[in-house]
């Protein structure tokens, strides 16, 4: 279910000659209901302090502006970081991961729904600005690195053990993140693989990305090998849009939030091997095996990963036959032979097969 969140603030926040971060509020609170819903959803839209003006004042205070190599955009909307929270369940014991907390909005809100918080940031001042904030509750750890190069896996354990806990006794971590959107694609294939950790992941992310991970279907122009890689590792779900104008400084584009159900390790799609089926479909664009770029992920129990070779070779040209783009994996008649077994016409392409096509036709490849 599609739902929007108005825009917020109403005007762009302007940079003064001081150099200073200021805005002049010019809004009346309002109740906005959620088109469409079966239950009534009523959000309070209306300034916040911890939002609004502390955002600014936690900047101006460290002399920071948001970077634009870092994707720095920040939430100055209560109600969306609010939803956030609802919309993951979060409730009082859970753990949850955080990347990017920034001035540490969406921190505080985690942290009075009653989580436990691991909060992952690249910039160091923002990093001690949110441990410096929320240091006497006891319920966050910080740490400095950046995400794309960090062991998930192994910092989530350090601090279940801190708490003397096992990620069974934890009803499974989640994550809840407004993440810059210039690593949406890497934080989905580094998070997906990890259902025996995460029950959940729930991220603000560019609105045409959320779109393009959660609706793209067979045959049309945005499906590819990260279109079977969410759906063999989730069930997604496209919650609410967020208008640019509720993100300092102001994006180019829309946000929105969308919520990944993870799947148990044993109940992925049968195959074999993981990592030989997403090697089906190979070394596609921008698809590379994860292992190399994820080392949290390279352990042998960890297989699970989106090396998507085999998937990604398929689409190497995806509107070519499959016994064109697969011959270096078997000769064209062999593929042939193997799409006619699994019920698939002999002419297929990669852009006609569902995620069970590619599951049977990889099944099929390798037990011949």
């Amino acid at each position: 279910m599609v739902s929007l969140l108005p825009s917020f603030p109403p005007n762009q926040i302007p940079l003064s000659s001081s150099s200073k971060l200021e805005h002049k509020p010019s809004f009346s609170p309002k109740l906005t209901k959620f088109p469409n819903q079966t239950k009534p959803l009523f959000i309070l839209c209306s300034a916040n302090s911890d939002d609004y003006h502390s955002t600014l004042k936690a900047l101006n205070s460290k002399n920071r502006f948001p970077r634009k190599s870092l994707g720095q955009h920040y939430m100055l909307n209560s109600a969306i970081n609010e939803e956030l929270v609802l919309v993951a369940n979060v409730k009082d014991g859970d753990f949850v991961l955080e990347i990017g907390p920034g001035t540490g909005s969406l921190t505080n809100v985690l942290i009075n729904a009653g989580a436990t918080v691991l909060a992952i940031e690249k910039d160091q001042y923002m990093a001690t600005l949110v441990n410096e904030r929320f240091a006497a509750t006891n319920r966050l750890t910080v740490v400095q690195e950046d995400f794309t190069k960090c062991h998930i896996r192994s910092h989530m354990l350090s601090l279940l053990g801190s708490k003397n806990l096992t990620v069974a006794e934890t009803r499974h971590a989640k994550v809840v993140a407004n993440i810059p959107f210039n690593i949406s694609k890497d934080v989905v294939k580094q998070l997906l693989p990890m259902g025996d950790i995460f029950s959940e992941v729930v991220l603000l992310l560019q609105d045409e990305a959320a779109l393009r991970l959660v609706e793209s279907s067979t045959r049309s122009s945005e499906y590819r090998p990260i279109s079977v890689f969410v759906k063999f590792y989730s069930d997604p779900e496209y919650n609410f849009k967020v208008p640019r104008t509720n993100f300092f400084p102001q994006p180019n584009v829309d946000g929105a939030v969308v919520t990944f159900k993870l799947k148990q390790p044993s109940n992925y799609p049968p195959v074999s091997s993981t990592k030989s089926f997403f090697a089906l479909a190979g070394n596609v664009r921008g698809c590379m095996h994860p292992y190399h770029k994820f080392p949290s992920l390279c352990s042998e129990s960890n297989v699970i990963v989106f090396g998507m070779p085999k998937v990604n070779s398929a689409f190497n040209g995806k509107r070519k036959m499959l016994r064109n783009t697969l011959q270096h994996i078997r000769t064209p008649s062999e593929i042939e032979d193997a799409l006619t077994a699994v019920g698939l016409p002999a002419t297929s392409r990669p852009e006609e097969l569902t995620l069970d096509d590619f599951v049977k036709l990889h099944n099929a490849i390798v037990d011949t």
